[in-house]
């Protein structure tokens, strides 16, 4: 490698050729060793959709929100490797203070949700909808958006939200005003406001791309505005599975992740966060039947977990999240030798205003928790 492939390689974030000729064996001997090195000084939070290979080294496995909270509460760790997804480490650095790194192994590892809801489209969709509504509308956005987005939802009076709790903190908002921008996954907001009794006949959409609110009826009916987001994974469940879940195993339960479309959760026997899941499949009879609407990795790990239930995906042809599986070991590796070597790749930083209004978003949710 010529010094100006180095420095190229050390400036783009891209993982060196070298760990891509190393065998499983030598990575995980020597993330183990890296492990004891660093002691408490290390945390590797792994999200539950991670590959199986990565979740092995996770020190807390949980959502995104719930990693983040863990990371803020341990003190002792000096540097935090966040298996995960862009939008979770930057919640992570969020909520622990400044001694303290967050690192995510591969910088690709987005997620195309959080991605479809921009700063500059939300402060031009804010813009339009103050002048058809006046000062009506309380921002919320799920947890699964971008540090500026939380940042644009802490400054104008909202919150954060999570598939746990979204109901109650969207009954929350309907007391602070009349209305609600939901961003950025259209599919939570619609399943949750229909749960707490908003007609979808006063659902609007937000289109970011054309600029336009889309809606047929009279505009001043409109409760809650939905952001046209969704969850690429989730989005992939349909109304066929459902059908073909039904013909082929009349006796198997379906449940579903709030991500999924409202048809697809009005035909589920039952749907509710990751954690929630996990719950109801740990909690449930031996011998019971299950098809599950969610990311391929955890449903896999939840058959190897529970060999006393028949358990399916809800989509057989579901692939992992793309994203979320830019996370491996080899990445892994490189970010905790990083570490060692103190080059420290792939440090994820929210700048401090962005952090300070994005925190208001953030406790105005855990304070209802």
């Amino acid at each position: 490698m010529s010094i100006l492939d180095y420095f190229e390689e050390k400036m783009s974030g891209t993982l060196p050729e070298s760990y891509r000729n190393l065998s499983r064996k030598q990575m995980e001997t020597r993330i183990m060793e890296i492990k004891q090195q660093l002691g408490e000084k290390l945390f590797i939070p792994g999200h539950h959709y991670q590959k199986d290979e990565v979740i092995q080294f996770a020190d807390a496995s949980g959502d995104s929100l719930q990693l983040a909270q863990i990371c803020a509460s341990n003190e002792k760790a000096e540097h935090i490797v966040f298996c995960g997804v862009h939008f979770m480490a930057e919640t992570a650095d969020i909520l622990t203070t400044d001694r303290q790194k967050v690192y995510l192994p591969d910088m690709r590892a987005g997620c195309s949700m959080a991605d479809m809801a921009n700063i500059f489209q939300t402060d031009r969709a804010w813009a339009a909808l103050a002048e058809m509504f006046g000062d009506t509308i309380v921002p919320l956005t799920y947890v699964n958006s971008t540090a500026a987005i939380k940042a644009f939802v802490g400054k104008n009076g909202g919150a954060t939200v999570t598939s746990s709790n979204a109901h109650s903190m969207v009954k929350w908002a309907f007391t602070q005003k009349e209305r609600i921008l939901f961003l950025p996954d259209q599919h939570l907001g619609r399943n949750t406001a229909y749960d707490i009794g908003i007609p979808l006949e006063q659902m609007a959409i937000w289109d970011p791309i054309h600029d336009k609110l889309v809606f047929e009826g009279a505009i001043e009916d409109v409760k809650v505005i939905l952001w046209k987001g969704h969850c690429s994974v989730h989005e992939n469940f349909t109304v066929k599975n459902i059908a073909y879940v039904r013909e082929n195993y009349p006796d198997m339960r379906i449940i579903v992740h709030p991500e999924c479309s409202r048809e697809v959760v009005a035909l589920s026997d039952d749907s509710g966060s990751t954690k929630y899941i996990i719950d109801a499949i740990e909690n449930a009879a031996p011998d019971s039947k299950w098809a599950i609407g969610t990311e391929m990795n955890l449903v896999n790990r939840l058959i190897q977990h529970h060999p006393d239930k028949q358990i399916i995906s809800l989509n057989p042809s579901m692939c992992p999240c793309l994203t979320m599986n830019r996370i491996d070991l080899p990445h892994l590796l490189w970010s905790l030798e990083s570490i060692v070597s103190e080059e420290e790749v792939n440090v994820i930083k929210v700048d401090e205003e962005t952090a300070k209004d994005a925190i208001k978003a953030l406790e105005r949710m855990l304070e209802r928790a």
